[in-house]
């Protein structure tokens, strides 16, 4: 099959889809691979080190679209990747539809097929692709919360992790998934106060045992309430599989939280699970809303594309595989995983979204 992987388009987004080592692997299984111009360049990786593969450098996302069948990219398409999809391709990338109705009525119209990265389930009931991604969020979520934190950049001049003879700095982590565990971890390891909610009391005995200054809770709407008026850092790390985040921090709790504190929204790609929040880019990552300095960055592993691709890379190789072989649409793995197919919404949790959305 011929696979192109064009360059991101999204602002500063400096992730690439495949490395040149994947390139290799999926031209050692026969495949052809095109690579857009300086695809990788953000990434660490210059158009000679895919070429050395085997890859043939397409010098225009126009040229590449137009010979490509499979198209492999990292974020969701934007006008510049839409007006070259046709009902000859197969789009394998990050896409969290249930958001974004726009995307899915571009989608359709294009009859393309769109398989989502999030909706990849394995044999264990794992998301293997959205998990590597998460965890990278949820670190970044502590890093980028402790430097806006600092007063120059409109903080509270909290340090995190305190020092002798002053009070360590308390995170709220929402969600105790893949994304929040990685906050809460980093967060614990920095030595900030850390408490964390979740639905799943399993997830919260886990972590609970890992960390030397974390409070578990199982999630109840009244009792963030009540943390999050001492929480320095808030981090949102809600999840829905395949459908909209829920609103987790109501506008009523963000007016209730210090000046200067800062709230994160992990799940903005999903619809944001913070009432306050608002989409923003790397170009304008923050606002303030009721005091509170927002952050709603909506392709967050961005900001650390080296490492973000090379773990991107190594975990859609095994799907990129299944889907550029014979009858690769029906394997059981990526069957599930389709979005969007001849025209028609087929993902159920999609179908159920949208269906709920119109009543």
């Amino acid at each position: 099959m011929k696979i192109g992987v064009p360059k991101e388009l999204k602002t500063l987004e400096g992730r690439v889809a495949l490395t040149p080592a994947g390139c290799a692997e999926l031209i050692e299984q026969g495949h052809e691979l095109v690579i857009e111009q300086s695809a990788g360049l953000l990434s660490g990786y210059e158009d000679h080190e895919y070429a050395a593969e085997g890859c043939r450098i397409a010098q225009a996302a126009e040229s590449l679209y137009a010979e490509s069948e499979l198209i492999v990219k990292v974020k969701e398409p934007v006008e510049g990747d839409l007006k070259y999809l046709s009902s000859r391709h197969i789009l394998f990338s990050f896409l969290h539809l249930a958001a974004n109705k726009a995307l899915v009525q571009r989608l359709l119209a294009s009859g393309c097929t769109a398989i989502a990265f999030e909706s990849v389930v394995n044999e264990q009931n794992q998301r293997p692709i959205l998990a590597v991604m998460s965890q990278i969020a949820g670190r970044l979520a502590v890093q980028i919360g402790a430097h806006l934190l600092h007063q120059p950049m409109g903080g509270n001049g909290v340090l995190l992790g305190g020092v002798d003879h002053s009070d360590n700095g308390h995170v709220l982590v929402i969600g105790a998934g893949r994304a929040g565990e990685a906050a809460v971890l980093l967060a614990d390891k920095i030595g900030a106060d850390v408490s964390v909610f979740d639905i799943d009391v399993l997830k919260l005995a886990r972590l609970k045992k890992l960390g030397n200054r974390i409070s578990t809770q199982v999630y109840d709407p009244v009792l963030v309430g009540k943390q999050i008026q001492s929480a320095d850092l808030v981090v949102g790390a809600v999840l829905l599989a395949d459908k909209h985040a829920p609103k987790v921090v109501t506008e009523e709790m963000v007016k209730t939280m210090k000046k200067g504190a800062v709230i994160i929204d992990i799940a903005i790609d999903q619809g944001g699970c913070v009432e306050t929040m608002k989409a923003t880019t790397y170009e304008s990552p923050t606002y303030v809303e009721h005091g509170v300095i927002h952050f709603g960055v909506t392709n967050m592993p961005g900001a650390v594309p080296r490492t973000a691709s090379q773990v991107l890379s190594a975990a859609i190789l095994p799907s990129v595989i299944k889907i550029a072989s014979l009858g690769g649409l029906d394997d059981k793995v990526i069957k599930k995983a389709i979005n969007i197919q001849s025209g028609a919404i087929i993902h159920p949790a999609l179908i159920d979204e949208f269906r709920e959305n119109r009543q």
